[in-house]
């Protein structure tokens, strides 16, 4: 390497020091690694999954009914991925980026279903985008309701913190003003449909105490600020025939590149 003497790396130790070194760029592990890089730690991100390339999305554009088996798994496929298969989003469609369980075993003295993406990212690449912050109703349930032990933070301790992951993924939603489901950083919501105003009215209208309200998800309703964080993060573009969404990775994996490896 530069710098080396005659054909020994002196300089391998300096090299392959790191502040830190982090297992997994799922959501957890990718925001991780996105803090620490940015606050100027030389961080290692390991990951056994394959890179999903942009636009390596075979599934993203076919109709329901052009898969075999209109989005279920085969009797064969849930033998083999007995895990993965037990969870919601494993399907016909994106069964290509989960973990095989056969070729990855664990023992379950009781039932534990840990569902793994096959991909660096990992799930960040397969959640379902619905974004609710807990309010003090959840903080204080266990301590109201005797069972479990009691939080030790309220929402004022984390509202910040909400603040701070809305601003950076970008969130659509209306601020509704319902203490159980506080509102937060939105982007603007999506418009409901026809059917979907009509039964708000209906149901507000017969139940005073009751609220139908726009899902509260990280699909973006408009660009985002280029100066906050656009330059260091991937963004998803899923294509289907009815509305284009764009859904940023909590991993900013072109930053991470650049002071990572």
């Amino acid at each position: 390497m530069p710098g080396d003497s005659l054909n020994i790396n002196t300089k391998s130790e300096k090299q392959n020091t790191y502040d830190a070194i982090i297992v997994g760029s799922g959501i957890s592990g990718g925001w991780a690694a996105k803090e620490l890089c940015e606050k100027g730690l030389k961080v290692l991100l390991l990951d056994r999954g394959r890179n999903v390339v942009h636009g390596e999305y075979p599934t993203a554009t076919k109709e329901t009914w052009e898969f075999p088996h209109r989005l279920n798994l085969t009797k064969e496929e849930k033998e083999q991925n007995f895990v993965q298969s037990r969870h919601y989003s494993f399907r016909e469609d994106n069964k290509h980026f989960y973990i095989n369980d056969q070729q990855n075993p664990y023992e379950e003295t009781k039932r534990f279903d840990w569902i793994r993406g096959d991909i660096v990212g990992g799930r960040s690449l397969l959640w379902a985008r619905a974004c609710y912050r807990w309010s003090n109703l959840d903080f204080e349930a266990n301590l109201k309701d005797g069972y479990g032990v009691d939080w030790p933070i309220r929402y004022k301790d984390i509202a910040p913190w909400y603040d701070y992951v809305e601003s950076f993924i970008g969130i659509s939603g209306n601020r509704d003003g319902i203490a159980v489901v506080p509102d937060g950083k939105f982007q603007p919501p999506f418009e409901m449909n026809c059917v979907e105003k009509h039964f708000k009215e209906q149901v507000e209208k017969k139940f005073s105490d009751r609220k139908v309200i726009m899902g509260r998800t990280a699909n973006l309703t408009q660009p985002v600020k280029a100066g906050d964080f656009a330059w260091h993060v991937i963004f998803v573009i899923a294509v289907v025939p009815t509305v284009r969404i764009s859904v940023p990775i909590p991993a900013p994996f072109p930053l991470l590149l650049q002071q990572v490896i």
